[in-house]
């Protein structure tokens, strides 16, 4: 007896009851999303290595430690699973000159890979909803991003929900802060974690995001980036919050929230809850005027955020009803006979021509039995069909979920019948 294969640790299949569920989430994000005038993108999960040690950091968690990175054994090019969406969005930009006749409204969504300890809500294949406006420098389509994440959380009824906020200021002013924090820390070499130690002379800001308690009391005590801040930084920090005032989203100033990824300036925000453990953060994005250039194209604002579909998945489904199938069929077609079997194969296709959605019942069985997945099914009507039926070039219907006769009809008054009682309407 063979070994029975199981899927890859922390790759989770989706199974029909639970893939439902994320079709009606993906249809609720496409139309808010749509709403604001964003459109849809598609990139490749497979990208050059080159284009995350650039555009992420070489020195970030994801390029040191949780790329799916390998070598085209033909080829010889260096690829990797993208770990992220931004990266990959921009590098189509500039690829195809999106930015040529006007700034973009992007939005992508799929599945994204980084080698990490599965958990709750954490996984090493994992799905993005990412959002992207390019070519925008104003305050305004920062405080657009919050505002437009708010009524998500509004219209999937979210709750005990914090939004964070924070300025990174932009490069100069993270050079001078990066020399006065490396000097701080070095102070308490000795009392750093592991993970400190090693981003203490590459990474110093993440020191300051070290979710380690035995860590808090020194980042409290770290130089805030906020004091380095210039004029023009700081005037477009208040801005934001004035918009996001004007907007009654209410705020937390976070000055220690410097996010993972070193494309990232001035505003940075993340939305936390309490209610999915270690993995607080569902949805994060921020500022990253300095990654076009970056990778290649000309210099051009650019501003974006992601959320984790599996997290905000779990929050929305949190207390609600999930089992058993989102979608039910219309018709369950219920035939005995070699006559009712074509007859009523043949009308199958003639009712879905009119807009419903039928199950033909495939496998043989009595009527019994066949009435029986019927039921189960969740259809709301069953169609039968024996010889005699057939013989006359009719069917009957059989109400599932209320009461009611039992009818005769020929196909074409069927599908007048149907869509009446399940939409009010006549048929096409």
């Amino acid at each position: 007896m063979s070994t029975k294969l199981q899927g890859l640790r922390g790759m989770n299949d989706l199974l029909p009851d639970e893939a439902e569920r994320w079709e009606a989430f993906e249809a609720i994000v496409r139309d808010w999303l749509k709403s604001y005038g964003y459109r849809p993108i598609r990139t490749p999960i497979l990208e050059p290595t080159a284009l995350f040690s650039r555009g992420v950091g070489e020195h970030t968690d994801i390029v040191e430690k949780e790329m799916y990175s390998f070598e085209d054994r033909l080829s010889e090019e260096k690829m990797t699973l993208r770990p992220e969406g931004t990266a990959s969005c921009v590098r189509s930009v500039i690829e195809h000159s999106l930015l040529f006749a006007q700034p973009q409204r992007l939005y992508y969504s799929g599945p994204m890979f980084r080698h990490e300890r599965p958990q709750k809500g954490r996984y090493r294949q994992f799905n993005q909803v990412g959002v992207e406006a390019l070519g925008f420098a104003g305050p305004d389509i920062d405080a657009e991003h919050i505002v437009m994440c708010r009524r998500l959380w509004d219209d999937l009824g979210l709750e005990d929900i914090e939004l964070q906020l924070n300025s990174l200021g932009d490069a100069s002013e993270r050079a001078r802060h990066r020399g006065e924090l490396i000097a701080y820390l070095e102070k308490y070499q000795d009392s750093l974690d592991e993970d400190g130690k090693r981003r203490l002379y590459t990474n110093p800001l993440r020191v300051l995001d070290s979710k380690n308690p035995a860590m808090q009391e020194i980042a409290d005590g770290a130089p805030k980036l906020t004091a380095y801040l210039g004029e023009e930084s700081l005037r477009h920090f208040e801005a934001v919050q004035d918009l996001l005032r004007e907007a009654a989203v209410p705020y937390r100033i976070n000055p220690r929230l410097v996010r993972g990824l070193d494309y990232y300036n001035r505003t940075v925000f993340e939305w936390t809850t309490t209610r999915l453990g270690a993995q607080a953060t569902f949805c994060a994005g921020g500022r990253y005027d300095s990654l076009i250039a970056q990778l290649g194209g000309r210099e051009a604002p650019a501003c974006g955020f992601a959320m984790g579909m599996e997290r905000v998945m779990m929050l929305w489904l949190e207390g609600q009803e999930v089992n058993g199938p989102l979608e039910t069929p219309d018709i369950y077609l219920v035939h005995q006979g070699e006559a009712a079997q074509k007859f009523a194969f043949r009308l199958a296709e003639q009712i879905r021509s009119a807009g419903f959605s039928v199950v033909f019942h495939c496998g043989g069985g009595n009527f019994k039995s066949q009435m029986k997945k019927a039921n189960s099914s969740g259809a709301t009507y069953a169609v039968i069909v024996g010889d005699n039926e057939a013989n006359s070039g009719v069917a009957a219907v059989k109400p599932l979920r209320e009461e009611g006769e039992q009818v005769s009809l020929v196909p074409e008054a069927l599908t007048e019948w149907l869509a009446e009682r399940l939409y009010g309407v006549e048929a096409d």
